[in-house]
């Protein structure tokens, strides 16, 4: 290889060199000054930019006096503006100067850094602003969050405080409920006893009575039943202050209530009594679906205590129903009525208003305050508006269907609609705020809630489906499900699902001898529920999911979706690989990358394909490609899903995974 000339490297290079007298005039150009435009005899301050000439004749004054070293001037060169650093030194002869001309690009890039250093110190002083104010923000947090932990404090004692007269309060009235429920059930068996053998005496079985004695018995009667009645008062009343008031809902019309409540109060209007009750027929009719039997108390109530402050008059009952779903029952009198000031203690137990009528009358004080709660119990209120001296009206307001029955409903219908790949487990529970639990826990670990409030609905349910496994509380309503564990554990269809009963009675030895897996008294904690259920419920093999992807990461991000999901996983770098492994394992669902190394998704599409064992697969194509118009379609005739990987989450994948198994026929885990 020839070395370059001397020619040849002043060639190559950008710098020139001039000789100029004091004055600026050029004496002397080099050959590469030449090339720029310069040439001997042209003043340097015309090839200076218009506005520069003083800053020329400077460098000039001092290259005379000493040497000077990166003068940059703007100089006009060849007709373009040039930036141009210039060194000179005195000679005995004028000024040499060596003028290096900047390359363009370079002269971008100096004032692109330029402008980035000033962007970086802008944004170095925004940072130090930044983490002052952190810091500030930092010293107000900690001294909030140490008020916060004083105040903590004192909330947690309060807390402690409330919990231990709660506590108190709460004993205090179990133990109330309790002396109540228990003496008034202790009252029932002798006063039954009494009121039986008065009506032996009376009924003359064993002789004949006289007539002073008669009425002796018939005294004795009477305050017997007025004594039952209290006691029957006190029982319903300290079953709805303890909770343990019974729903049994049930679906009937209006017109049937108030033919009944006719039928009930007929037999106590005498043709020619002073009062006169009347019931109207509900027009237009509607239907309730609540407990009949309690609203009926509700309303016999209302009457009789209507009846006992009219001395002569009307009682009138209507029925109505209101446009958003409400019963409206009005019970109203021409009676005695009630004072404005006495109005708001007419629910309080034992309470009677002070009036010469009261004294005439018998009564426990309970009726009222039953009817309230009892409303209150059906999702309702009861109200009161009264006038002395003209009557007063009692309105009962409650929902045509019962709060219990719309979730139990709302429930079913969720149950309904759930995935049915989820694992399905019948719950036999009658309590709505228990059922609701159940669906809570069990949906989020991943089952599927079947739910039954009766022992028929649970039979039904299990002649539709069969459970993984059975929650089943013991004591319903009005029946228990002892028989149908029984029959459970008899059948050879159901006698391996698993059982769990959960339930207040403790018949322990009774459930498991009758086969019950587990038995748990309530309340039962949720964790040890789905722990159990995790353990006795033992599903089929998991579905295969195979992923063919040559892209490790990705392989990776989907292997981290399904982490802790119940799916066997499979994965394949290439095309080949992914074509010999489905071959071989016959995976369930398939996730397939659009662009492989060596092969397109088409390529593996065809090639699974044309295999009688794997042409069936499903496929999900996951990708990064932007596809076209006429990829999309040629995928969709030979693939379940196209989903892009920017958007592929957890749920996704196992959404997709779940709706290419039921297309499948594959059950869904």
């Amino acid at each position: 290889m020839t070395a370059p000339t001397p020619e040849e490297l002043a060639s190559l290079s950008r710098e020139f060199a001039l000789v100029c007298d004091p004055d600026g005039r050029v004496l002397w150009a080099d050959a590469r000054a030449e090339r720029f435009g310069i040439r001997s005899g042209v003043t340097f301050s015309s090839l200076c930019v218009v506005g520069t000439e003083a800053k020329a004749a400077e460098l000039f004054r001092r290259a005379a006096a000493g040497p000077v070293d990166g003068w940059e001037m703007s100089l006009v060169l060849n007709g373009t503006l040039t930036t141009t650093s210039l060194s000179g030194v005195p000679r005995p002869e004028g000024i040499l100067l060596v003028g290096q001309p900047f390359d363009e690009r370079h002269a971008k890039a100096f004032t692109e850094t330029q402008a980035a250093f000033d962007e970086i110190i802008t944004l170095n002083r925004e940072i130090a602003r930044q983490k002052g104010q952190i810091v500030q923000s930092a010293e107000e947090l900690a001294r909030t969050n140490s008020e916060l932990r004083d105040s903590n404090r004192g909330v947690i004692a309060l807390h402690r405080e409330l919990e231990d007269r709660a506590d108190a309060l709460a004993h205090s009235s179990e133990i109330k409920s309790r002396v109540v429920s228990s003496v008034s059930h202790e009252f029932r068996t002798p006063l039954n006893s009494i009121i039986g053998l008065s009506q032996l005496l009376s009924d003359g079985s064993d002789g004949p009575l006289n007539d002073e004695q008669q009425k002796q018995v018939r005294f004795i009667r009477s305050s017997a039943e007025e004594l039952m009645t209290l006691v029957n008062d006190l029982l319903d009343l300290s079953k709805i202050e303890a909770g343990r008031a019974s729903l049994r809902t049930m679906q009937f019309t209006a017109s049937d209530l108030a033919a009944s409540l006719r039928g009930s109060f007929r037999p106590l209007i005498a043709e020619n009594a002073p009062v006169t009750l009347t019931i109207e027929a509900p027009e237009p009719d509607f239907e309730l679906d609540t407990d009949r039997a309690k609203l009926s108390q509700i309303l016999r109530n209302l009457v009789s205590n209507a009846l006992k402050f009219t001395p002569r008059g009307e009682v009138r009952v209507t029925i109505a129903g209101s446009e958003d779903g409400r019963a409206v029952f009005s019970v109203r009198d021409t009676g005695i009525g009630i004072p404005r000031d006495a109005i708001e203690h007419v629910f309080e137990e034992f309470t009677q208003i002070d009036n010469p009528l009261q004294g005439s009358v018998k009564g426990t004080g309970l009726g009222l305050p039953i009817a309230k709660r009892l409303s209150e119990f059906l999702g309702g209120e009861l109200t009161v508006d009264s006038t002395v001296g003209e009557g007063s009206t009692f309105t009962v307001t409650l929902p045509t269907k019962h709060p219990d029955v719309i979730e139990m409903q709302q429930i079913e219908r969720r149950s309904a609609e759930a995935d049915p790949g989820r694992v399905p487990v019948l719950v036999v529970e009658d309590d709505r705020r228990s059922m609701f639990v159940y669906e809570r826990y069990l949906a989020m670990a991943g089952f599927r809630v079947v739910p039954a409030r009766t022992v028929q609905a649970a039979r039904e349910a299990l002649a539709r489906e069969l459970p993984a496994a059975i929650v089943l509380d013991i004591v319903l309503e009005d029946e228990t499900t002892w028989a149908f564990l029984a029959d459970v554990k008899r059948d050879e269809r159901t006698h391996n699902v698993p059982v769990l009963v959960v339930t207040v009675s403790n018949k322990r030895e009774r459930a498991r001898a009758l086969g019950a897996d587990e038995f748990w008294l309530k309340p039962i904690d949720p964790e040890r529920l789905l722990s159990k259920l995790k353990t006795l419920v033992r599903p089929g093999r998991p579905a295969k999911v195979l992923v063919i992807d040559d892209d490790e990461r990705s392989r990776y991000l989907i292997r981290k979706h399904l982490t802790e999901s119940n799916y066997e996983l499979l994965e394949a770098a290439t095309g080949a690989d992914g074509v010999r492994l489905a071959q071989r394992e016959l995976p369930h669902v398939i996730f397939l990358d659009f662009l492989l190394e060596e092969s397109t998704a088409f390529d593996v599409i065809d090639d699974l394909k044309a295999n009688p064992h794997t042409r069936s697969i499903p496929i999900v194509v996951v990708t990064s490609h932007v596809l076209d118009a006429g990829e999309r379609t040629r995928l969709a005739a030979g693939t379940e899903a196209v989903i892009s990987k920017q958007n592929l989450s957890r749920e996704l994948a196992i959404n997709r995974i779940r709706d290419a198994l039921r297309k499948s026929g594959v059950e869904a885990r």
